[in-house]
């Protein structure tokens, strides 16, 4: 039981970041990263030692995620958009930064089954299979989310010249 304790402790970063990506919402990405370690170490027997423990983690935040929608859906009728994102204090120089920064804001606008898929191959850089083993999805539709994804993205963003196709592929 411990190296598993041990193993899932490993994981908390990486779980905690795609939950603030699925929400847009520290407290709310804590509290679900929370629920989800919580649950694992219930029941850790559940776990096939053969799979990846990261994708069934990141199955379990995703599963409780999608459980969720109808308590965010609430929530989002009588939250304004503008209470949710701030704009930084200051502005960011950099150009890799602010590129970042607007990948991960045209990414709030896509639909919530790409921007998962995205999330976990761009930002987390999980394997096609081990991102289809969390999302519990055949790879093929996980490749056709990431595919919409990446052209919804495209379609949202302002034209850039040069590192547009870059900054799709691996978000940073």
């Amino acid at each position: 039981m411990d190296d598993v304790k041990w193993a899932i402790a490993r994981e908390i970063p990486h779980l905690r970041r795609y939950a603030r990506a699925l929400l847009r919402d520290a407290d709310a990405a804590d509290d679900l990263v929370q629920d989800c370690l919580e649950r694992a170490l219930k029941k850790h027997r559940l776990w096939r030692r053969k799979g990846s423990l990261r994708s069934w983690l990141f199955r379990i935040v995703y599963t409780q995620f999608l459980n969720g929608r109808a308590r965010r859906q609430k929530a989002r009728e009588t939250t304004s958009l503008d209470d949710v994102v701030q704009p930084p204090a200051i502005p960011a120089a950099q150009v890799d930064h602010v590129e970042a920064v607007e990948v991960m804001e045209a990414l709030v606008t896509i639909d919530e089954d790409q921007r998962a898929a995205l999330l976990l191959v761009a930002v987390e850089g999980m394997a096609y299979d081990e991102a289809a083993d969390a999302l519990d999805i055949p790879i093929g539709t996980l490749r056709s989310r990431l595919w919409r994804g990446r052209e919804a993205l495209k379609a949202v963003r302002p034209a850039r010249s040069g590192s547009n196709r870059a900054s799709l592929r691996r978000v940073k």
